[in-house]
């Protein structure tokens, strides 16, 4: 949803609050006392009433919105200001355009957003041909991080990710050349090189009885073939990169060039910079139906 069409629909507080409770109905609400699912409509209070145990919760309650203090409109101005463009906004910018004077709940407004994204494609799995590979993104080292650096354990002002691309070739039936076109992507931050997080990662991000999975020669990948109908690796070059490996960098490229306009990501909040990435690019062509999408995050989204 552009700016021009979001200041139609939503005209004050209570328009706001309204769609919220109707996109909230449909998905259900869930008594967080006795786990009921029949509740009352308090009008005059905006909160829920379970029929079972008569507990109370708010419109807010369960949902990203719980224990915030700004307002619907901020909440959805957000919203459309995150889903309106493919590369997005800074917590910086977001505050500038909302006009608040403190930063810090914007802040925290944006990154809750973020890890609703991520929780939301946690839903789904990758199947049929994925590719698999891992990327170095740029972090802002602690000084601590730095000093085990010259002790000789391994860069930390880069982080390793594996980023995965759920592909499929098609056959031109005219002149038989093959091209990979590409659905779904997931992206996940690794904390070492060892083969038992490359494992627990791939084994929570794809159907591995309906997988087979291209991947180069390394290491990090000797266990894939016992949980995939079929492990195919090839030496990395070039060539690999280009073809067999194609969306998995193109997807590498562009996240590192996205993530850019933020300066000094810190390593423990790269997987929900990641996480906004991935959401549009898995919905890119939803269009104005990401608006609604974000919210339907935001309202099933847990640990908030």
């Amino acid at each position: 949803m552009d700016i021009f069409s979001f200041a139609v629909h939503f005209t004050d507080e209570e328009c706001c609050r309204l769609h919220f409770k109707e996109q909230r109905d449909k998905e259900g609400v869930t008594c967080s006392k006795c786990g009921g699912t029949d509740h009352y409509w308090l009008r005059n209070k905006w909160a829920y009433q379970c029929k079972s145990c008569e507990s109370r919760q708010t419109l807010r309650s369960g949902t990203i919105m719980e224990n915030s203090n700004l307002s619907f409109m901020i909440w959805y101005k957000t919203f459309c200001l995150m889903s309106a463009t493919k590369k997005g906004f800074s917590s910086k910018e977001i505050q500038r355009q909302l006009g608040l004077k403190r930063y810090e709940p914007v802040w925290a407004m944006v990154h809750k957003i973020r890890e609703a994204m991520g929780q939301r494609d946690d839903r789904y799995t990758l199947e049929g041909m994925i590719e698999a590979d891992e990327g170095y993104f740029a972090v802002d080292a602690t000084i601590a991080e730095l000093s085990e650096q010259k002790a000789g354990r391994g860069s930390k002002s880069k982080s390793n990710v594996m980023v995965m691309a759920e592909s499929t070739i098609l056959e031109n039936i005219e002149t038989g050349e093959t091209d990979r076109q590409c659905r779904y992507f997931k992206a996940k931050v690794l904390e070492d090189h060892k083969a038992e997080g490359t494992d627990a990662i791939l084994k929570n991000a794809i159907d591995g009885e309906k997988s087979i999975v291209f991947s180069d020669k390394s290491t990090s990948y000797l266990n894939i073939e016992d949980y995939v109908e079929i492990h195919i690796t090839e030496k990395s070059n070039e060539q690999t990169t280009k073809e067999t490996l194609k969306w998995v960098h193109i997807a590498i490229g562009n996240a590192k060039r996205d993530l850019q306009k933020f300066h000094k990501i810190k390593r423990k909040y790269l997987q929900l910079y990641l996480n906004e990435f991935i959401y549009k690019l898995n919905r890119r062509y939803f269009g104005d139906k990401i608006f609604d999408r974000l919210i339907i995050a935001g309202i099933t989204a847990t640990g908030n």
